[in-house]
């Protein structure tokens, strides 16, 4: 291997220790009563299983590794388990180019993925291994829909969806990435089809509300936020000419409608279709089908030209009783509200660019001060005081909008209401590898739930390959002896459901079955789940801020509410990794812009590459591979591991009767690296080892030498605190300076405070960035007499001249800069 010392051998450490620990397992989380250890939950986002492990694979579960043996060093009882997310369309687009079955593409790579886990030397408990395309699994999947079902929670509709006609499949909007799909890359189409819903709605506001719980990034919240979209404004009832039913449409700003010129409708929305008049149909319907090749991006783009087509049809304001006509454009989604909008262009910079290109009336009836719109083509959005407005005349927004709901509510036109950018969660997919939902479809009883003494409704083994080709319907409606069942209720014809589950079910739950993989009364032991439940700490790609974690947050309060959990969110701390990326850009096979990871552990080592991985920098920051160096990680670990090698003082000798500078380092390095490992500034505490080795190494050289107490205490230190980070080394090491139990088992080193106790630092003193004298000073000096000390120092004189000074920065005790006048 590359750089490695002659002394130093990771492959035969490696193997050694692997089967050492296959052996000892002592990852294996305790579920002994008698156990009085406090337990802690680390918890890894799961993989899906699409080849062998990768580069990222390697930083995200370094750092997920890292907490789990730092707590188990710690004296906890510790979860840290692990299973695939191993249903999904790469696995039967796979099996379509094989002319194969999924799963044989499936469990193949879920065992080549476990074997370099293990090579990984990730401390996993293997007891709770799970894949989610297991029937003794997607059995509780099913199990759970009907519940949901039985709630209300679960549902069938009509709409439009999002439709990717590459993978013929619906997507939810979550997987709607900038108009293309998220998982294919193909422009996504809208069609109408009936399909299956989670009412994620309906917990909204507790998803809102419950993130004050969670210690998160902000950024990740942030996005949660604005995706859930929540705001407040009024419902407005507009009569349609020619309609009987009225339309409702949703504002946050009911105070403008006295501004209210013109009414929107989506075009591809029903309503448009049900309401154009006979004389505008061709025209609209030629708009509405360009409107559909369109992507959501494209549609809301600030900067694109307005279109639309006059459907022939009037609303009526509701407060004025003026007469406005209704147009269809694609600046407004169906989804959105009611489909509909309110236009007040004066007030809002879409609605005034369409009606500048089409010529219709811009009325201002908010006074900000600003020009005219209508003249300056810049809208006013902001609040001022109200005009044109009838009874509203010379209220501010913050008035105005509760005046202009009561009279809404007054004459039955209107209410009070909140509206969110969420939308219920579409499951339902047109494909073959995911879990069959379990409601039966009979002429006569409708849609008739599973009984669940038949569940699990397993997929069928006899379709492959070209049986799964997409055909814009689910491949299992081919399976004629499948779908083909008596109905559970009447005993009548009737036919199976032949839509699978979207996988992010999958994923939205499993972390609850690791507690009981076995269990087989429920999906999950509510008992062990108490005992481990919420996670302590989750770790993962902030890629998963909107879609995974979203909805796993959602079963937990749903699970909740069934009273299966005492807990209503599952993540007690999120930690995010960056990317690993190589010269400035993402990995790619396509691209060749590729590192695999196999070769760089035949090369380094599995230590060497994890201990890159964790110092170059914070777990969130994204790691440049052609920035880092793996061979200078493999030069330290031979560098620390010589350093236990030459211990010649027996185990148990006394450290207190060694060299006290030697200690005094060593216990502030395990002062410093406790704080930064709980911090997660692992890049930081592994600098710190750094540190530690080269003191223990002038000891030896230089001091009193190998057989000294206190080298064997920092050398004991260093094994137990790489042992985080570079598990084989540090294994090794512990052997060798003759302790028998693994280090893993060793127990975290505690700092003797006395020994913490700093009689002076070193303070760096710059003169224009330049250091110019370094100075002993006391470690509680003020800010004060540490800018006296550094202004009389002769040096500084020196190179100040005949300048004065500017500016003094002072960080007492360790930096003082100066700069000349």
């Amino acid at each position: 291997m590359t750089g490695a010392d002659e002394n130093y051998d990771p492959r035969t450490i490696q193997d050694k220790w692997q089967a050492r620990w296959e052996e000892l397992k002592p990852f294996a989380a305790s579920e002994d009563p008698a156990d009085e250890r406090p337990r802690k939950y680390a918890l890894d986002m799961f993989p899906y299983p699409s080849g062998d492990l990768h580069m990222g694979h390697a930083e995200a579960f370094a750092i997920g590794d890292v907490v789990a043996r730092y707590w188990l060093q710690k004296g906890f009882n510790v979860l840290h388990p692990i299973g695939w997310d191993s249903f999904g369309l790469p696995a039967e687009n796979a099996a379509i180019k094989r002319n194969s079955h999924p799963a044989e593409w499936t469990y193949t790579n879920i065992d080549t993925q476990a074997e370099s886990f293990k090579r990984y030397a990730a401390s996993f408990d293997w007891s709770r291994r799970l894949h989610t395309s297991d029937p003794e699994y997607y059995r509780w999947n099913q199990w759970l829909f009907l519940r949901f079902y039985e709630r209300g929670l679960a549902y069938r509709k009509g709409g439009q969806v999002n439709w990717c006609p590459n993978d013929q499949t619906v997507l939810a909007n979550e997987q709607v990435v900038n108009g293309h799909c998220e998982r294919c890359g193909a422009v996504v189409e809208k069609r109408v089809l009936t399909q299956w819903y989670f009412k994620i709605t309906e917990y909204a506001d507790r998803l809102l509300a419950d993130m004050a719980e969670l210690e998160w990034p902000e950024r990740v919240l942030l996005m949660q936020r604005n995706w859930i979209g929540r705001s407040e404004g009024a419902d407005v009832t507009f009569q349609i000419e020619g309609r009987a039913e009225p339309i409702t449409v949703y504002t946050t700003r009911p105070d403008t409608l006295y501004g209210a010129t013109f009414f929107v409708v989506a075009a591809d929305a029903p309503l448009a279709d049900e309401i154009v008049a006979p004389e505008q149909r061709a025209e609209f319907e030629t708009y509405r089908d360009a409107v559909r090749r369109e992507t959501e991006i494209e549609r809301l783009a600030t900067d694109k030209e307005k279109t639309g087509v006059f459907l022939g049809r009037y609303a009526i304001n509701p407060v004025n009783g003026e007469r406005i006509p209704v147009w269809a454009s694609d600046y407004v989604l169906a989804e959105y509200g009611h489909g509909a909008i309110m236009a007040v262009p004066a007030h809002d910079q879409r609605d005034l660019d369409f009606a500048r290109r089409f010529g219709l009336p811009v009325r201002v009836v908010v006074h900000t001060g600003e020009a005219d719109p209508g003249e300056t083509g810049a809208a006013t959005p902001g609040e001022g005081e109200l005009v044109n407005s009838g009874p509203l005349d010379g209220l501010t927004k913050s008035t105005a909008i509760p005046r202009i709901v009561e009279i809404l509510e007054e004459k039955g036109l209107g209410k009070a209401a909140v509206n969110y950018r969420l939308r219920d969660w579409l499951i339902s997919r047109q494909r073959f590898w995911g879990t069959p939902i379990p409601i039966i479809h009979c002429d006569a009883c409708g849609e008739v739930p599973v009984p669940d003494d038949q569940l699990p409704v397993r997929l069928p083994d006899n379709l492959r390959g070209a049986d799964l080709a997409p055909k814009g319907v689910s491949p299992l409606a081919a399976a004629a002896d499948w779908v083909n069942v008596p109905c559970p209720k009447c005993g009548g014809a009737a036919k199976r459901d032949t839509d699978t589950m979207d996988t992010f079910v999958d994923s939205s739950w499993y972390f609850l079955r690791y507690c009981s993989p076995g269990y087989e009364d429920g999906p999950f032991d509510a008992e062990k789940v108490r005992r481990w439940m919420p996670a302590d700490q989750y770790t993962g790609g902030v890629e998963h801020a909107i879609l995974h974690l979203l909805y796993a947050r959602f079963f937990t309060k749903v699970l909740y509410d069934m009273g299966l959990v005492d807990f209503t969110e599952p993540f007690k701390r999120l930690v995010n990794q960056g990317q690993v990326i190589l010269n400035g850009s993402a990995m790619s096979k396509t691209t060749g812009n590729l590192v695999d990871l196999g070769e760089q552990i035949a090369e380094y080592g599995v230590d060497a590459v994890r201990l890159t991985m964790l110092f170059s920098g914070p777990p969130e920051d994204d790691i440049d591979w052609a920035d880092v160096s793996p061979s200078g990680s493999v030069k330290f670990l031979a560098r620390v591991f010589r350093v236990a090698a030459e211990v010649t003082s027996a185990p148990g000798a006394d450290p207190a009767t060694g060299d006290v500078e030697l200690r005094k380092v060593t216990h502030r390095t395990i002062d410093e690296v406790t704080r930064l490992v709980e911090a997660h500034r692992y890049n930081v505490a592994i600098a710190r080892m750094m540190e530690l080795t080269s003191a223990a190494r002038k000891a030896i050289d230089t001091g009193a030498g190998a057989g000294d107490p206190a080298v064997r205490e920092a050398a004991e230190t260093l094994a137990v605190m790489l042992s985080l980070v570079a598990p084989y080394t540090a294994e090794e090491m512990w052997e060798r300076l003759g302790r028998t139990a693994p280090v893993v088992k060793a127990g975290w080193p505690t700092a003797e405070p006395a020994l913490l106790v700093q009689e002076s630092v070193t303070c760096v003193v710059q003169v224009a960035g330049k250091v110019r004298d370094r100075l002993e000073v006391s470690p509680d000096i003020a800010e004060s007499d540490l800018e006296r000390l550094a202004l009389e120092s002769e040096k500084v004189r020196a190179a100040l001249g005949d300048r004065g000074v500017r500016k003094v920065v002072v960080r007492a005790p360790k930096i003082v800069n100066i700069v000349p006048a």
